[in-house]
């Protein structure tokens, strides 16, 4: 797959105003500051289509943007850590729950994990309640070029154990681009076979 074309279309704080649910959603997924906003940029080759930050909590709400006029790719807000209120983290919580359990576009979810910190309570947490709803998800063990090629080969082994499940695993870097085709490969799949 190559991404031709993507835009921003709208940040949204409730499920009532999200966009018809006539496109394909490719939702990704992950705690705070483990790159998502990066990720998104990386695949559709545009720096600054998701606003990035290195402090956590950067994305607040569901960010759509289009790809290809084809789909959407979809930006929740991170779990886990985020220099915000208790109340806060509480709403991001229920809306992405809320999203996961009703939103019937939803084709593929992504899951991001820190492959320098993989798998910790939220990660499986978040695993479990995608088998749960039986939403199919695969996982980007991300900032993969901080590790050396034994360390990777581990975090892919500690992630086939905690995601039996997934549709697959993939060592993605930002930086490089290392995964970014095979990650394409498996979203273009995810779509053609809905």
């Amino acid at each position: 797959m190559n991404i031709t074309s993507a835009s921003f279309v709208a940040s949204y704080t409730s499920l009532h105003a999200l966009p018809e649910a006539v496109l394909p959603e490719i939702v990704f997924a992950g705690r705070s500051n483990v790159g998502k906003s990066s990720l998104l940029n990386s695949l559709t080759g545009l720096k600054g289509l998701a606003k990035t930050s290195a402090k956590p909590g950067k994305t607040r709400q569901i960010n759509y943007f289009l790809i290809n006029e084809l789909f959407y790719f979809v930006d929740l807000p991170g779990y886990g850590y985020a220099a915000v209120s208790q109340s806060e983290k509480a709403a991001w919580g229920q809306l992405l729950a809320n999203y996961i359990e009703r939103r019937d576009a939803i084709s593929l979810v992504v899951v991001l994990v820190d492959s320098r910190h993989p798998f910790m309570e939220n990660d499986v947490a978040m695993l479990e309640f995608l088998e749960f709803h039986g939403r199919p998800y695969g996982i980007v063990m991300t900032k993969s070029d901080k590790l050396n090629q034994s360390e990777k080969s581990k975090c892919q082994r500690v992630a086939k154990t905690y995601a039996a499940k997934a549709k697959f695993v993939v060592n993605y870097s930002s930086f490089s681009g290392a995964g970014k085709a095979l990650l394409l490969s498996h979203i273009d799949h995810s779509i053609i076979s809905q």
